[in-house]
Parts: structure tokens; C-alpha cells; sequence
């Protein structure tokens, strides 16, 4: 079975988290995926790489997730060989995707104004914080960055004087997202124009769309939301409980809801007309809230889960990563999988959350070695023989 991407092909310029996040979703869909990048290595493959609990055989959490499913070349960019080199590689490829700093892919002879000359149907993809043009698009950026001028973190928590990021690191990993739409969508439209083009996905650009409904509420009312934790701005109830054990979310989305809910918790407390409807619940929050809390306090998660289950109530337990990460559900929709060292052992990873009916193939091959693939990429792509590999690499310019 063949994977949805399998023929395209990627040179992969990427590091840290936003970038290979992105190239490692069309990695695992099936595109050829070449990891272009310094005789040395890039960066990210220090990133813990000693650690005792987060590494493998010295491939940090980070670099054995994120380039699963790619292969190494390395390549000295800043030789003049080295550059031509790249830009053979370029006339066999269909995207080229960074995340380096504005203005960098064109000192570096990158961008697509120069790759374009060599590969008239290139697609390029620049993952940056503030995007490429702007009064403020120079500023540096990380995750956090773009949290917090996005406007998330200002909902987020239960404190306004005390803004909290999200959990995971969205903000990279919302740039990751939106890269792999935008070379998807160039890659249909380049069948109908014959053309490549440049993508520029800006991470704060990504945080202010997954504003979404709540950015044009806003823009109706003039008011700047503030955090309310778990709760909601409309529905009651819908927050986090405190269980004997630990915490289950219940979200009532509607009145019918409430009414099975009323049997599920059975206390005269909540036999009051008023909270038939969503106003006078609402009115009444956080008494009710108070209340449930109470109620749950006095049993398991598993027992109010089971409950409220049966009831058909939407509801949650709050699952630690040791909890999920064991669900029935979540292992058999195969999203624990097996990441591999490119030296034979291996560790448990997330798997592909993308799954289609007719294409879909869960393979996973290791994140490489540092060169791993470079005779194999280009003796393939450029039909090199093995004398002028090893040429090149006696000069110092691939290892």
C-alpha cells in the first residue's frame, strides 16, 4: 500500500519544533522527505540528547520524534560546491520548507526568488513568527512568543493577573499545522498553473486564526474576554470536578442534557424551575459548580464516569500522559507507535492522527544518523557516481 504523499519529495531545512513538526506530518504521509543540514548536524539534535530519562542511544525526545520517517544529507551550504550542490538537489524536488529568521533564506541563497531560477515548479515554505513583511516582522520568536501576542494566553488560566501558555507548545506547533495546508494547497493548485510559489506562514498569524469565533465576538461587543478556566462564557455546567481520585470534565450543551444530568447527581439542591434553562444556570454558576464538586468529591472517577456515561452526558476523566497514553481507544486508533534508532532500539511515540480509508499506512522508519542517507540521495537524485561522492567528501563539502 502506497502512503497519500508517496512521490513527493522535500528538502527539509528545518529545525527546533515548528518547522519539523510540519515536514514530519508530510513525512509521515508518505512524502520523501530529505533532511538537508550541516556536515555537524543541526542544532536540535543536542537537544537532550544526554539526558539520562528523555534520550536514546543520544538522540534526544525531540530529534528521534520529529524526523522519524526522513533521510539525512549532509552538506556544507556555505561552500560555493556545497550551495551548487543544494541547488542540483533543488531541480529534483518539489518543496523546500525553513524556519529560520527573517531575511535569512535570502542571505543564504535560499528563497525561492533564487530556487526558482534552478526549478521553475518549486514551492517554498518559510515558518517564521511575525511572517515576512510588516512594521514588526523582524521581531525574534519562539513558542511562547507568539502565545502571548497571539492573544491566547490572555484567556488561558483563571487569573488575569496571572496568564498562563497552553499546555503544549501551540504556538509552534499551530505553525507546523498551517505549513503542511499551505504546501498541500500549492501542491493541487501547481497541478492547474504548472508553477511553484512561495509560502510565508507567520506563527503569530496561526494563533490569531485559532482566535476564531471568539476574535469576532469581540469585534461585536468591544470586550476583551478574560480567563475563566474550565468553565464557559455560556453553558452550566461545563467546568473541570474534583473527584475522590482525580478530575472529570462535564459538558451540559444543552437543557435535555441538564435533565439527565439532575438524575445522575440526585440531590434536591438542583430541583429548582429556574434551571430548566441556560440562564437561570447560569446565574446561578457558581453555586452549582460548588455543588457538583461536592457531589463528586464523595466517589471515583471511574464510578461518576460510568454514570454519567450511561446518562449520555458529554464528560471527561482529566487524563495524566501515563493515562492517555494506555487508553483502549488511543491504541487502537494505533496513536502509540513504535520510534525507532537508526542503531536498533527504540521507544513509544505518537503515531499518525491523519487516517484515510484507501492510503493509509503507519510506517515509521528512524529519525537518521547525521550524512546517513547522503551516497543513497544522491547517487538516486542526481545520478552521482560513488568516486565523485567520495570526492566531495574528502573536500569537506558532504559528509
Amino acid at each position: 500500500m502506497s502512503k497519500p504523499l508517496s512521490g513527493l519529495k522535500i528538502i527539509d531545512l528545518t529545525h527546533m519544533l515548528s518547522g519539523p513538526y510540519g515536514s514530519m506530518i508530510l513525512s509521515d504521509m508518505g512524502a520523501d522527505t530529505i533532511k538537508v543540514e550541516p556536515l555537524q548536524g543541526e542544532g536540535t539534535r543536542k537537544l537532550l540528547a544526554k539526558d539520562p530519562n528523555n534520550s536514546l542511544d543520544g538522540f534526544g525526545a525531540y530529534f528521534i520524534t520529529l524526523n522519524r520517517n526522513k533521510r539525512s544529507v549532509a552538506i556544507d551550504l556555505k561552500s560555493t560546491e556545497g550551495k551548487e550542490l543544494f541547488y542540483q538537489l533543488v531541480g529534483e524536488v518539489d518543496v523546500v520548507i525553513n524556519n529560520f529568521g527573517p531575511g535569512v533564506p535570502k542571505r543564504l541563497g535560499i528563497d525561492y526568488d533564487t530556487l526558482v531560477k534552478h526549478n521553475p515548479k518549486i514551492i517554498t515554505c518559510s515558518v517564521t513568527g511575525f511572517g515576512e513583511d510588516g512594521p514588526g516582522h523582524k521581531r525574534p520568536a519562539f513558542d511562547q512568543v507568539a502565545q502571548a501576542f497571539g492573544g491566547g494566553m490572555s484567556i488561558t488560566g483563571t487569573n488575569a493577573d496571572q496568564p498562563q501558555r497552553a499546555g503544549i507548545p501551540i504556538g509552534d506547533l499551530g505553525g507546523g499545522m498551517f505549513a503542511v495546508m499551505g504546501i498541500l494547497g500549492a501542491v493541487v493548485e501547481r497541478y492547474q498553473s504548472g508553477l511553484g510559489q512561495h509560502i510565508d506562514i507567520s506563527m503569530l498569524d496561526c494563533q490569531v486564526s485559532l482566535l476564531n469565533y471568539m476574535a469576532t465576538m469581540h469585534m461585536l461587543s468591544g470586550v476583551d474576554p478574560h480567563p475563566i478556566g474550565n468553565g464557559h462564557f455560556v453553558h452550566v455546567p461545563y467546568n473541570s470536578y474534583k473527584t475522590e481520585d482525580g478530575h472529570i470534565i462535564v459538558a451540559i450543551l444543552a437543557d435535555e442534557f441538564w435533565q439527565r444530568f439532575k438524575s445522575v447527581t440526585n440531590t434536591p439542591l438542583f430541583d429548582n424551575d429556574k434551571y430548566d434553562e441556560q440562564p437561570g444556570r447560569y446565574a446561578d454558576k457558581a453555586f452549582i459548580d460548588s455543588t457538583i464538586n461536592e457531589i463528586f468529591a464523595t466517589n471515583t472517577t471511574k464510578y461518576w464516569l460510568t454514570k454519567l456515561e450511561e446518562a449520555r452526558i458529554p464528560c471527561a476523566p482529566v487524563n495524566k500522559f501515563s493515562d492517555v497514553l494506555n487508553d483502549s481507544q488511543v491504541l487502537h486508533r494505533n496513536m502509540v507507535v513504535d520510534i525507532h534508532h537508526p542503531d536498533g532500539k527504540s521507544t513509544k511515540g505518537p503515531g499518525n492522527p491523519i487516517k484515510m480509508s484507501r492510503s493509509h499506512e503507519d510506517t515509521f522508519t528512524p529519525a537518521p544518523h547525521v550524512g546517513q542517507h547522503t551516497d543513497e540521495v544522491l547517487s538516486e537524485l542526481l545520478n552521482m557516481p560513488v568516486e565523485r561522492i567520495e570526492e566531495l567528501r574528502k573536500q569537506g563539502i558532504v559528509n
